[in-house]
């Protein structure tokens, strides 16, 4: 459990957009919006970790948004992260092909693509044991490398070895510590945001975890701490051996990763293979995230046709409960996202894309919402907050915080944009919001669904409706 939600926030996210965040923001605004955005996600995974021990469902979220705010809430938020992850998993794709050319430039990297779509479609369709033991070893490769990037950096700092140390300096030249003002630091509050996407599988994997009620708790207790050791180490390593202004921070991205921060700290270490280990571990963190995302939102579509907001044929599982339909179907939107990438030259991907940016955000912003009418109905109904098995500290104050947070990173997207004016460049930044409010307004028009009374919240009960043991077995 801990392994997944480490694995799932340490990323690209953190190997390649690092460096950007402190060319735009400089090492002190880099670091100042990593430390908050960071405390936000500990909010949120304090709200969710309360919610998934006391209730661990395969729909997670999904269930808890039907149960606590309304049916169409949680209609919009299941559908709305199953498309997230399954469309991640055709970027992934791309990415990993993209990597892969670093190697074998002359093998087009569709073949890869499908290469890894079966490697990781026949690893779910394993067992959930498979798919935690695979992203087990895939996220401690992650973590290794990470720590290997800290001690490095360290010694560098005090001039063990990579030559000279350069002390402080890259605090003190130029803009440093905080280049760019405040508006910098908003703007990388989305990078950092998305970074630690991803941690919010812990509440989709305690549906089948084996004792949530212990595991999770454990988990949550435990994963932020390090995840913070790590993205705040490696924001100030980076910005203590490289300066901002160093134009190779700028160019990043996933196919020219040579321009890692990672891999010019590790040369300049005088580690020569530095652009082939760092390879070799992006790869690694691509194939995870790919594992992961199709892990969450097989299990999302499962729990969505178990409340019957999918088409019931999505519900089966087989004799080892792996829902199989659900698999296929999501392993096929994300061929055909990565199909879309390389046709027309790859403008439906493109929006496609965007449209599940920001998706994860408003998952988010759910969660907070849950939360805070999850423990009101709690109380209300008169059950004592002792029996919960894990309890968010920060009640109420916590969830508010994160709701604002994550209401001010979805609204300065793409701040830029908005102000000048430049309309399709807001359409493709935002255009993931009105498709989600849509698909809420719209459910609630059909059904004419209400929201749910905290005296009628189902704070208690594994429904067979909702249990994943319960799904149609073939």
């Amino acid at each position: 459990m801990q392994m997944i939600a480490i694995g799932g926030a340490i990323g690209t996210g953190l190997f390649v957009a690092s460096g950007g965040t402190i060319a735009n923001a400089g090492p002190g605004g880099a670091l100042a919006a990593y430390v908050v955005i960071g405390i936000m996600v500990l909010l949120l995974m304090q709200s969710l970790g309360e919610m998934a021990a006391h209730l661990p469902v395969a729909g997670s979220f999904q269930t808890y948004a039907t149960r606590f705010v309304s049916p169409s809430f949680g209609f919009a938020m299941g559908w709305n992260y199953w498309f997230n992850w399954a469309i991640t998993v055709a970027a992934e794709l791309v990415a990993a092909g993209l990597i892969m050319s670093f190697w074998l430039p002359d093998v087009p990297g569709w073949i890869w693509a499908a290469v890894f779509l079966i490697l990781l479609t026949g690893l779910n369709a394993l067992s959930a044991r498979a798919y935690g033991e695979g992203e087990f070893w895939l996220a401690a490769i992650k973590v290794a490398a990470v720590i290997l990037f800290l001690v490095a950096g360290i010694l560098m700092i005090v001039g063990v070895f990579g030559g000279h140390s350069p002390g402080t300096s890259n605090w003190t030249t130029g803009d440093a510590p905080f280049n760019g003002g405040f508006l910098s630091i908003i703007s990388v509050f989305m990078i950092a945001g998305f970074s630690f996407q991803g941690t919010e599988m812990i509440g989709v994997a305690a549906g089948e975890a084996e004792n949530p009620r212990r595991d999770v708790p454990k988990a949550l207790r435990s994963v932020f701490w390090r995840i913070m050791l790590f993205y705040i180490g490696a924001i100030a390593v980076i910005g203590f051996l490289i300066p901002y202004t160093d134009p190779n921070l700028l160019r990043n991205n996933e196919s020219d990763i040579a321009f890692s921060p990672f891999t010019l700290v590790f040369e300049r270490a005088g580690i020569a293979f530095a652009a082939s280990l760092m390879n070799a571990v992006i790869l690694t963190a691509i194939l995870s995230a790919g594992n992961s995302g199709l892990y969450a939102s097989t299990r999302m579509l499962l729990s969505l046709a178990l409340e019957g907001k999918a088409p019931r044929i999505f519900a089966r599982v087989n004799k080892r409960g792996i829902p199989m339909p659900a698999l296929l179907a999501t392993a096929c939107v994300g061929l055909a996202g990565f199909i879309t990438a390389i046709v027309g030259q790859g403008a439906g991907y493109t929006w496609l894309v965007n449209i599940s940016g920001l998706s994860g955000f408003i998952v988010w912003v759910g969660i907070a919402v849950c939360h805070y009418r999850f423990r009101r109905a709690y109380v209300a109904q008169g059950y004592d907050l002792k029996d919960l098995p894990y309890r968010a500290p920060l009640f109420p104050l916590g969830p508010i915080i994160a709701f604002v947070l994550c209401i001010i990173v979805i609204l300065g997207q793409n701040y830029e944009a908005v102000f000048k004016g430049q309309l399709v460049e807001v359409l493709t930044s935002y255009i993931g919001l009105p498709v989600f409010l849509l698909v809420w307004l719209g459910h609630k028009v059909i059904t004419r669904s209400r929201t749910v009374p905290l005296m009628e919240a189902d704070v208690q009960s594994l429904s067979p409706s909702q249990a994943p043991e319960t799904a149609t077995r073939d």
